[in-house]
C-alpha cells in the first residue's frame, strides 16, 4: 500500500463522500463516542468540530453496526485510524503482526498471545480500511491487497510460532530457530483471492499446505505425515476460532488433493504424483492464482515452478475444452432468466457479476497460458490488461471490464462491512440496501441502482461477446406459460427440447406447483419465487438423462415439504445446492425417497461446512449429543435416535454421492454413526432395565460389533451383526428390583429390548436391521451369552468359520472392563496354533457352499461373484488367523505393529495400539499382504477390493435393491461408472469380469 502517492489521513477530510441514513442515527453514534474523547485526544478532536471529518465519521458508523461495535470494543485503533494514513498505519500494525510469534522478551509468546496479538492487529487493520475505503482515500485494489497482506503475516506468524513450539519441544530440528519457516520444507500455498492479492473485506482464506519428508525437520520421515497435519489443525484453530478477540481469518482447506479422504498437510512427492496423474481442469484454474504465503517461500515457489507443466499445458487436450465448454454452459444454465435486478441481486454470482469478470480470464488463461507465460498472472485486473496488450481482447473492453470489476468489488465490501459476513447478496428489503447506497456515495437507493443495473448490464454484454459465441449459448429457454387448464402448445415444444419424454405431465406437475397446492407452494410469496426457478430447475432437470423421473423425485419431495420460500431462496442463490438437488433426484432414487419422506433430514444440507466437515467419530459424537440434550423418557431418547441417525447417514450418503467423501471414509462414517447409535440404545435399554428390575449383583455388558460393523465397512444399507456378552458375581440369584428376574432372562430381555430399540418400525423409521446370528450356536443359542459361556464355546464348540467371523468382532459399547475382558478372550481364542491344511480345506468348503447356496445373479453382484468380495475376505481372514497362530501377533509393547495388525482408528493421525480397534480388510492386506502373497498379488487384492467396495456403497446408497443396467437410474450408472473410473459401463463390466476372473485366480492359489 506504500506504493499509493495519497497520504492524507480522516482528520483532514475536506468533504465527507457519505452521509448517515438520519440524523437521529449521527447523534446517536456521537453520544456513544463521547465518553471516549477523554482518553482519545485524536476522537475528541474530530467530534468537537463541525466539519467533514466528524460527518464522515458519524455517518460510518451509523451506517455499519460492525464498525461501530468495534470502534467502541477497540477505541484506541479508532484513535489512530483518525489521526494515521492508512498505508502507514496498516503496513505498521501488519509488520507488528508478523513478529507477534515471540514476546517481549523475544522469546516464544504463547499460544494465547499470539491469537490474542492477531485478533487485535486483523481488528485494527478492518477498521483502518474501511474507514479509509468509505472515505474514498483509498479504494479497492489498496483495501484487498492489504487485507491479503494481513493474511500472509497471520499465516508466517502462526507457522514460526508452531515449528518454534515444536523444535523447542524436541520434535523438530529447525535450520534457523530464529526464522522457522526457512528450510523447514512447510508450503503454505495461498489459493483463490488470497493468492492473487485480491481477498474481500470478509474474506475466508483458502490455503494448500505441503510438506518435505526430506527436508530434515523431522527426525522420522514416517512421522511427518502426523506432525504435520496436527501442526494444521492447530492453525485452523489459531486462525478462526472465535474468542473475546474476535477472530482472525475463517480457513479453508478444502481445495487440498482429494479432500475427502486425505490428511490436511499433504506429502509434496504424493502431491506432485497426484496433480500429474489425477488432477483435474478445475484444479489447474485453482493453480492460476496459487501463490506462496507462509512456510518456506523458496521451496513454495519451486513447487509452484514444478506445477506450471500441469497448470498451463502447451497443448490444450481435447478433453479440457469439453470441460471447458461444460463449464460454460453450466454458468449459462444458473444465470437464470428473469432481469438484471438490484433488490437480492448477488454481485458475485449474479447475471453480470464479478463471477462472470473472473471465470472469462481464468478460462482464457487455461486456452492460451501454455503458450504464452504473459498470461499466467493472478490478478483479474492485471490479467484483463495482458489480454488486451495480447490482443486477446480490445483495449477498451479490458478498460470497461477493468473499472466494471473494482466497482462490483466496491458493492462487495460494502455489504461485507455492514456485519462482517461473507455475503456476496444485496439487501431485500429498503432500509438495508439504502445503507449500501449510502456508504457507496449514492444519494438514494435509486441512484445507486441506475448505476449498478449500469455496470452489470455492460459486463453481460462484454461477457456474451467474449465467452458466448458457440451457437445456441446464449439464446433464451424459449416459452414456459403454465397458467389455466390446458397445455400451452409452444410450453410443451419448449419442455421436449430441453430434454422431458412426457411433456404433457411434466406441465400438468408445474401447474400443481403453481396453483398452491403444495403446502410449500401456498404463499404468494413462495409461488413467485418458484416462478422464477422454473426455467433454472427445468434447464438443469432436462439435462439428466432421465428427466421426467427426477422431476417427478424433486415433486414429491415439494409435496411433503412443511414450507418453501427458504428453500427457493437457497437454491435461487446457491447453484451448488440446486445441482446437488438435481443429484439426487436423477441418480440416487433411495435418497429421493429418503426427502420426500422425511423432508426434515434435508435441513442439513442447508449447512455452508456440509461438504467441509468430515463425518469423523468426533463430528458425529457432538452431532447427537446436541440432538439428544433435554431427553429423557425412554421412547423420546430413541425417536431422538432415529431422527438424528437418518440424517446423519442421509448426509453421509450425500457427502458421498457428490465426492466429498472416498467411498472408505464414508464406510467409516457409517460405522462410527453405528457405533454412537448402539451405544446410545444400550445406554437407554440399562436405564430402562434398572428402573423395572434393579440391577444384577457385579452385572457388567458388552455389545460385539461383527462383521462389516466391526471392520469398519458398512455401507447406507447394511444391517448390523451384533452379539451381546454379559457377566455378574457367581453368586447372583435375581436382580434387586421390583420386579426381579434371574441373571439368564434379565439379561435375555435386555438383549431383546436392545433389538427391539434398534430395529422396531416407528413413526420416525427405524435404526438398524439387527442381526444376531453370529452369536454362540446361531440362532439355536442364548440371544445374550455369558462371558464364560462365550470363552468355553469359542475354545471347544466353534467352527472354523465362527473363528474367521471373530477376526472382525470389536467390542464397540458397554462396561470397558468387560470389553477388554473380550478383547483380550478374542485374542487368546485367535492366537492358538492352527492346521494350516485343515483351515484352507475349511476355508475352501465353506467358499463352495456359499456359492452353491447363493450363487451370483450377475457381474454386478460383487460380494458372491468369483473373485468378488467374499473371496478377498476369505483371503485376508486366512493370513490373519496364520499370522496369529504363527505367533506374529506382537507383543503390548510393540505399539506400532499391534496397530497395524489389530487395527487403527480410523479418525486418528496415530496408530492405535487397542487391540478393541478391529482391523479392515484392507488393512489386513496392507500389513500381512507383501510378506505371504507378495507386493504384486496384494496390490491386485487391495484394487479389486476398493473396486468392489467403492461400487457396493454407491449402490447401496443410491437403489434400494440390486444394481440392474436396465431399471437403474442414468445418473446412477454415472456414479456407478464414475466410482469404477471407467469411461462408460460397456468398459466398466469388462473390467469387473476381468478383475473377478484375476482375483479368483488368486483365491485358488491361496488355497491350494
Amino acid at each position: 500500500m506504500t506504493d499509493k502517492p495519497e497520504s492524507q489521513s480522516l482528520a483532514d477530510l475536506s468533504k465527507s463522500p457519505i452521509r448517515a441514513p438520519s440524523q437521529k442515527a449521527a447523534k446517536a453514534v456521537a453520544a456513544d463516542l463521547k465518553p471516549l474523547a477523554a482518553d482519545h485526544p485524536e476522537i475528541a478532536a474530530v467530534l468537537s468540530t463541525d466539519g467533514a471529518p466528524r460527518e464522515f465519521l458519524l455517518a460510518a458508523l451509523a451506517l455499519s453496526p460492525y464498525l461501530r461495535e468495534t470502534a467502541l470494543i477497540d477505541p484506541e485503533s479508532l484513535a489512530l485510524a483518525l489521526s494515521l494514513p492508512a498505508p502507514y498505519l496498516v503496513a505498521s500494525t501488519i509488520e507488528q503482526a508478523r513478529g507477534c510469534w515471540r514476546g517481549a522478551d523475544g522469546t516464544l509468546a504463547s499460544e494465547t498471545e499470539l491469537m490474542r496479538d492477531l485478533r487485535r492487529a486483523k481488528r485494527r487493520v478492518s477498521l483502518t480500511l474501511a474507514l479509509h475505503d468509505l472515505a474514498r482515500l483509498i479504494d479497492a485494489r489498496h483495501t484487498t491487497a492489504a487485507l491479503s497482506d494481513l493474511a500472509d503475516a497471520a499465516l508466517g506468524a502462526a507457522f514460526d510460532h508452531l515449528l518454534r513450539g515444536g523444535h523447542d519441544a524436541g520434535k523438530l530440528v529447525l535450520t534457523d530457530p530464529e526464522n522457522p519457516c526457512e528450510h523447514s520444507g512447510l508450503i503454505v500455498l495461498g489459493m483463490g483471492k488470497h493468492g492473487a492479492r485480491e481477498l474481500n473485506y470478509s474474506s475466508d482464506i483458502d490455503i494448500v499446505v505441503f510438506f518435505d519428508p526430506d527436508a530434515g525437520v523431522v527426525g522420522d520421515p514416517d512421522e511427518a505425515g502426523e506432525i504435520f497435519a496436527r501442526m494444521v489443525r492447530r492453525l485452523v484453530r489459531i486462525m478462526q476460532e472465535r474468542t473475546g478477540e474476535g477472530y482472525v481469518f475463517r480457513t479453508d482447506l478444502r481445495l487440498r488433493p482429494d479432500p475427502g479422504s486425505t490428511p490436511l498437510a499433504f506429502p509434496l512427492d504424493a502431491a506432485m504424483n497426484y496433480y500429474e496423474s489425477r488432477g483435474q481442469n478445475w484444479e489447474r484454474a485453482a493453480y492460476i492464482k496459487a501463490r506462496p504465503v507462509a512456510g518456506d517461500i523458496d521451496a513454495g515457489e519451486r513447487f509452484l515452478k514444478e506445477l506450471v507443466p500441469f497448470v498451463f499445458r502447451k497443448y490444450l487436450d481435447f478433453a479440457a475444452i469439453s470441460d471447458i465448454h461444460s463449464i460454460k454452459r453450466q454458468i449459462h444454465a444458473h444465470r437464470g432468466f428473469g432481469d438484471i435486478a438490484v433488490k437480492g441481486h448477488n454481485v458475485k454470482l449474479g447475471r453480470g457479476g464479478i463471477r462472470e469478470i473472473e471465470f472469462f480470464v481464468q478460462t482464457q488463461q487455461l486456452i492460451a497460458g501454455g503458450r504464452m507465460p504473459k498470461l499466467r498472472l493472478r490478478r483479474t485486473d492485471e490479467m484483463l490488461v495482458a489480454l488486451a496488450r495480447a490482443r486477446w481482447i480490445d483495449p477498451a473492453t479490458a478498460r470497461l471490464l477493468v473499472e466494471s470489476y473494482w466497482y462490483l468489488r466496491d458493492v462487495e465490501h460494502r455489504i461485507q462491512m455492514v456485519r462482517d459476513e461473507q455475503s456476496h447478496t444485496l439487501p431485500e428489503s429498503e432500509a438495508e440496501l439504502l445503507r449500501i447506497a449510502l456508504m457507496m456515495g449514492d444519494a438514494d437507493i435509486a441512484s445507486f441502482g441506475k448505476t449498478y443495473v449500469a455496470v452489470l448490464a455492460r459486463v453481460e454484454e462484454c461477457y456474451a461477446e467474449l465467452f458466448e459465441k458457440e451457437q445456441g449459448l446464449s439464446s433464451g429457454v424459449g416459452n414456459l406459460v403454465f397458467t389455466g387448464e390446458d397445455d400451452d402448445p409452444e410450453t410443451l415444444k419448449t419442455l421436449a427440447e430441453l430434454g422431458f419424454e412426457r411433456p404433457s405431465d411434466i406441465a400438468r406437475i408445474i401447474r400443481t406447483w403453481h396453483y398452491g397446492r403444495y403446502r410449500a407452494t401456498q404463499s404468494v410469496e413462495a409461488r413467485e419465487r418458484l416462478t422464477e426457478l422454473t426455467p433454472e430447475l427445468l434447464t438443469v432437470f432436462g439435462a439428466t438423462k432421465r428427466a421426467d423421473e427426477a422431476l417427478i423425485r424433486f415433486d414429491a419431495f415439494l409435496s411433503g415439504l412443511p414450507a418453501g420460500i427458504q428453500l427457493f431462496s437457497l437454491i435461487g442463490n446457491n447453484s451448488g445446492l440446486m445441482s446437488l438437488m438435481v443429484t439426487i433426484m436423477a441418480s440416487a432414487p433411495r435418497l429421493a425417497d429418503i426427502i420426500a419422506h422425511k423432508p426434515h433430514v434435508f435441513d442439513g444440507m442447508l449447512d455452508p461446512g456440509l461438504m467441509a466437515e468430515l463425518p469423523t467419530r468426533a463430528y458425529l459424537a457432538e452431532r447427537l449429543e446436541t440432538f439428544l440434550e433435554g431427553a429423557r423418557a425412554y421412547e423420546e431418547i430413541l425417536d431422538r435416535l432415529r431422527i438424528v441417525a437418518l440424517e446423519q447417514k442421509f448426509l453421509i450418503g450425500v457427502r458421498l454421492l457428490t465426492g466429498a467423501i472416498s467411498p472408505e471414509r464414508a464406510a467409516r462414517s457409517f460405522s462410527h454413526l453405528a457405533d454412537l447409535i448402539i451405544a446410545a440404545a444400550l445406554e437407554a435399554v440399562r436405564e430402562g432395565m434398572e428402573e423395572a428390575h434393579g440391577r444384577v449383583a457385579g452385572g457388567r455388558v458388552a455389545v460385539l460389533g461383527m462383521g462389516k460393523l466391526g471392520s469398519y465397512e458398512l455401507t447406507a444399507g447394511s444391517d448390523i451383526d451384533i452379539i451381546l456378552l454379559y457377566d455378574h458375581d457367581p453368586d447372583a440369584d435375581e436382580s434387586d428390583g421390583p420386579k426381579p428376574l434371574d441373571p439368564v432372562r434379565y439379561y435375555t430381555r435386555m438383549t431383546q429390548r436392545l433389538v427391539t430399540a434398534l430395529s422396531a418400525p416407528t413413526a420416525e423409521g427405524i435404526l438398524y436391521e439387527v442381526d444376531l446370528r453370529l452369536r454362540p450356536s446361531g440362532n439355536k443359542g442364548p440371544v445374550a451369552t455369558s462371558i464364560r459361556a462365550f470363552s468355553k464355546y469359542q475354545a471347544e464348540e466353534a467352527w472354523t468359520w465362527e473363528h474367521m467371523a471373530l477376526i472382525r468382532a470389536r467390542a464397540l459399547a458397554g462396561e470397558p472392563s468387560l470389553c477388554r475382558e473380550a478383547r483380550d478372550l478374542i485374542d487368546e481364542v485367535l492366537a492358538r496354533p492352527r492346521d494350516r491344511t485343515k483351515l484352507l480345506d475349511d476355508l475352501t468348503e465353506m467358499r463352495a457352499l456359499i456359492e452353491q447356496e447363493k450363487p451370483p445373479r450377475d457381474v454386478w453382484d460383487v460380494k458372491l461373484i468369483p473373485g468378488g468380495l467374499i473371496d478377498i475376505e476369505f483371503i485376508a481372514q486366512f493370513l490373519s488367523l496364520m499370522a496369529r497362530a504363527d505367533g506374529w501377533l506382537p507383543a503390548p509393547e510393540d505399539d506400532e505393529a499391534a496397530g497395524l495388525l489389530i487395527g487403527t482408528d480410523p479418525d486418528q493421525t496415530t496408530l492405535s495400539v487397542d487391540h478393541n480397534e478391529c482391523t479392515s480388510t484392507d488393512a489386513t492386506l496392507k500389513t500381512l499382504g507383501p510378506d505371504a502373497l507378495g507386493e504384486e498379488v496384494t496390490e491386485s487384492l487391495r484394487q479389486a477390493l476398493a473396486l468392489w467396495s467403492g461400487h457396493a456403497q454407491i449402490v447401496r446408497l443410491c437403489a434400494e435393491g440390486d444394481f440392474v443396467p436396465k431399471q437403474a437410474p442414468a445418473g446412477l450408472i454415472d456414479l456407478v461408472i464414475r466410482a469404477g473410473e471407467a469411461p462408460d459401463l460397456a468398459s466398466l463390466e469388462a473390467d469387473f469380469k476381468a478383475s473377478s476372473k484375476r482375483i479368483r485366480a488368486i483365491f485358488k492359489k491361496v488355497t491350494g
